[in-house]
């Protein structure tokens, strides 16, 4: 034990709450030492008699580095009392009390035995990062528990530890569990803003500037944090070109081999500064030795899902407050350190106070198919911190539909369950992507084919000298698998060899099957992004899921005009993705390996740029059309729908409307606004513009039978159209309350304008001398408006009150136009004068 260390001070209480209670939540910051300490601590503890502890770690460097140190602290190796389990590795033995163990080993460990039998304490490390197989791991053992613990000699335990975290939600949903909380400590560290920086400007510049800064103003060793491999990669570059023998450049991210990550974990020598370019990787799960200064570029990339799109797009973000305190922190660990932001002050407030939990921005698809295989009858019954959200788990059945995986007539989540394939499937620990791929590879003569693939793609590579190209990736991988290399490559090798042996296949090589080429294996896995070149743009491609993917400019697979799309990036709210793995399609494909992603589709539609009707066979892959077949019409009915769609599609302006139509639909509208119906049974029909188009099949659909154009369309009449769907009590009501024309005082029949509101009735001005009483319709609950026209038939006044007209504003009127319109009665009292059409002399 090292007494020391902030965390001794509170681990009596811990302790004690764990001989209380089986759930117990440990809140401690970053260094406290609860990673290494507490597991020792417990492993006396008599409720643990001849059971283990097996603690969780979201990384497979972190597990390694803690089950190391825990090992030297009793001074033991590793595989005894203290052991580990990761990918492609494990150190364990019958002795091993303590198995530090990567989060999605866990949830294989339950599937195996969901009672966990054996095992007495299960401990969530870093559990603030909120990964989706924590998140899952959690809630199958909770549900393991409850569905097993009759079967049980002692309870499982459980500790949740977390540098920051909202404590209390999480104890609340473990029976509301105790939280403790280690204050730690911490030395100051001074923060300094390097000014606005946006997340897509040149990231090296910026932190060369800030390296040059810390190395000539801080001494200690420097810890610099990159959102990617790639970035890394070029920063490194750079670094190499003006740093000399003093400084040590250490990358660190998951994909380096175990030498390498040591390099950048192990302090320096002595002679020596470092310079560790990291990922998030080392932001909370990592001690590295000697660090005071800490360069943050506030970025990090993620793998985001859009379930808009059904698509996962690595992304580069913002980090939130919460990461940017805990990267600060690390320069904290010895002494006094100080952290350069790369980005202005002001800009730290906007950002987020905490980190989005991964299962809300996750592809679901791997957390339903473990959830499927588990047995659970509703996700919603399980004991979540954060739910699965709506969208993306429809988008992840969906997905396992289109993969064969589940049954494809359920629809609702209880009644899903694994098909034989998906059964298949769930039983290889990788996404169901590339477990179809894998399975489909095996039948089709490929297999090593398929695992060296499913190999590539499971390794993080966003940026390489090969482009996007999978296919030169594939041969290098080929090439230095037939060598002893070390590192990367031994791993990917051995990577290989455990998905050979998962589907029991020999080891020896085999030449895939005449025709199989990685663009149709990852076709299989990837249906959804199989892209085809848009004409004219050699790097431009429409993705069958429908969206739109980019090859940057250099890249060697411009022009070919089928790609399937295995990974993309980009950066968040952009309208179209940038292409980082792909490889080539062969369109013959289609026709053979791909056939059963297609689909066909019969189309009767109206072609606007000929004018006429068009029935077309498509045969689609997703939202891509390969082939387009004329066709015979044959069927009526699709035609009336095809033309209905059309005119719903543009509006009922693509229509013919007489002013009769157009009157007959106003004055109906005026009814029913006014709310005069026909009788408390009957109403108007909505003659309204949304009516007409959600009404289209009764009232135009039967006269389409003939229609063969788009002039044979507009030539038909309306009116008569509308007007049988009155019958004779409507149109003889309908006369009654909005006649077409109205009498006015001289005698003649004036039409009412009813498109307008209030109706518009234009009188000539003479033809309504006497009248004093504004015409009215509606039974009198609608006055018209008058529109009083010169002998020029140009408007003098617009009004509702005649009465008032003739008291007022005829005075001026008359002086203006007397004089104009000399031959036409311009009389001193318009009330007493007799209404006429005619002229002063025609009256005579």
């Amino acid at each position: 034990m090292t007494s020391s260390l902030p965390i001794v001070d509170i681990l009596p209480a811990l302790r004690d709450a764990l001989r209380r209670r089986d759930e117990v939540v440990l809140e401690a910051p970053p260094g406290a030492g609860k990673t290494t300490q507490v597991p020792l601590v417990l492993l006396s503890e008599s409720w643990l008699e001849g059971q283990r502890i097996i603690m969780l770690e979201p990384r497979r460097l972190a597990a390694r580095a803690a089950a190391e140190r825990m090992a030297a602290l009793l001074g033991e190796k590793v595989g005894g009392t203290v052991g580990y389990r990761v990918r492609l590795e494990s150190r364990v033995s019958t002795a091993t009390r303590i198995e530090v163990i990567t989060e999605g080993i866990l949830s294989r460990m339950l599937h195996d035995d969901p009672s966990l039998e054996g095992v007495g304490l299960l401990v969530f490390d870093e559990f603030h990062e909120r990964s989706l197989d924590a998140d899952l791991g959690l809630a199958l053992t909770l549900e393991g528990r409850k569905l097993f613990s009759e079967l049980r000699s002692a309870p499982l335990k459980l500790l949740i530890m977390s540098a920051t975290l909202d404590g209390q939600r999480v104890g609340e949903l473990l029976n509301h569990a105790p939280v403790l909380r280690s204050e730690g400590r911490q030395y100051a560290v001074g923060i300094e803003y390097l000014g606005v920086y946006k997340p897509r400007d040149p990231i090296v510049p910026k932190v060369l500037q800030a390296l040059e800064r810390a190395l000539a103003s801080h001494a200690g060793n420097i810890l610099v944090f990159l959102p990617g491999q790639a970035e890394i990669r070029r920063c490194e570059q750079a670094l190499q070109a003006w740093a000399d023998d003093s400084l040590l450049i250490a990358p660190l991210y998951g994909n380096l081999s175990l030498e390498q990550q040591r390099l950048a974990i192990l302090a320096p020598p002595a002679e020596c500064r470092k310079i560790v370019l990291s990922t998030p990787i080392a932001e909370s799960s990592l001690t590295i030795d000697g660090i005071t200064v800490v360069i943050d570029s506030g970025l990090l990339r993620q793998a985001i899902f859009d379930p808009r799109t059904g698509m996962t797009r690595l992304a580069t973000k913002r980090i939130s407050q919460a990461s940017a305190a805990q990267r600060a922190g690390r320069a904290g660990r010895l002494q006094p350190g100080i952290c350069y932001r790369l980005w202005a002050e002001s800009q730290h407030k906007e950002l987020p106070a905490h980190s989005e939990p991964e299962i809300l921005q996750a592809d679901l698809a791997g957390l339903f198919m473990q959830l499927l295989q588990w047995g659970a009858d509703s996700v919603d019954a399980m004991a979540w911190l954060d739910p699965p959200p709506e969208g993306a788990s429809q988008q992840a059945l969906a997905l396992l539909r289109q993969l064969s995986a589940v049954s494809p007539v359920a629809r609702e989540a209880s009644s899903i369950t694994l098909t034989r394939h998906g059964e298949a499937m769930a039983r290889l620990p990788m996404h169901p992507r590339l477990a179809h791929m894998l399975i489909k590879g095996r039948e089709l003569g490929a297999v090593h084919l398929a695992a060296e693939l499913a190999t590539l793609l499971s390794e993080r590579d966003t940026e390489s000298s090969a482009g996007s190209d999978i296919e030169s990736r594939l041969r290098l991988f080929q090439a230095e698998s037939q060598g002893r290399s070390g590192g990367v490559a031994s791993r990917l090798k051995r990577q290989k060899m455990q998905y050979l042996n998962l589907l029991e296949t020999p080891k020896t090589a085999a030449n895939p099957s005449k025709g199989v080429s990685a663009g149709t294996l990852l076709a299989l896995a990837y249906p959804d992004r199989i892209a085809k070149q848009r004409p004219g743009r050699s790097g431009r491609y429409q993705l069958s899921n429908g969206r739109t993917a980019v090859l940057r400019d250099d890249d060697s697979l411009h022009g070919q005009p089928w790609l399937v799309v295995a990974e993309l990036g980009g950066w968040m709210g952009a309208s179209e993705d940038i292409i980082w793995r792909a490889a080539v399609l062969s369109e013959t494909d289609f026709d053979d390996l791909l056939l059963p992603l297609l689909s066909t589709l019969s189309v009767a539609q109206w072609d606007e740029q000929r004018g006429r009707f068009i029935s077309e066979r498509l045969t689609k892959i997703g939202e891509i059309t390969l082939r387009c077949e004329s066709v015979p019409l044959t069927d009526v009915a699709e035609k009336e729908r095809a033309l209905l769609a059309l005119i719903r599609e543009q509006g009922l302006n693509i229509l013919n409307w007489s002013e009769a139509a157009t009157q007959l639909c106003a004055r109906i509208e005026l009814l029913r606004d006014l709310g005069l119906e026909l009788d408390k049974e009957i109403g108007w029909p909505d003659f309204s513009h949304q009516g007409l188009l959600a009404t289209l099949e009764q009232w135009l659909g039967p006269y389409l039978a003939a229609i063969r154009s788009l002039p044979s369309l507009q030539a038909l009449d309306l009116y008569p159209l509308l007007k049988a769907r009155l019958d004779w009590v409507a149109l003889d009501a309908l006369e009654k309350l909005a006649p077409g024309s109205i009498r006015v005082p001289s005698g003649s029949n004036l039409r009412i304008d009813y498109s307008q509101r209030p109706p518009v009735l234009a009188v000539k001005l003479q033809e309504m001398f006497g009248c004093e009483t504004t015409p009215t319709v509606a039974a009198g609950r609608q006055a018209l408006s008058i529109h009083l026209l010169s002998p020029a038939r140009r408007p003098l006044q617009i009004t509702q009150d005649l009465a008032g007209f003739w008291r007022g504003s005829y005075e001026q009127v008359k002086k203006e136009m007397r004089g104009r319109y000399p031959k036409h009665p311009w009389p001193d009292d318009p009330l007493q004068a007799p209404a006429t059409a005619k002229t002063k002399k025609r009256q005579g």
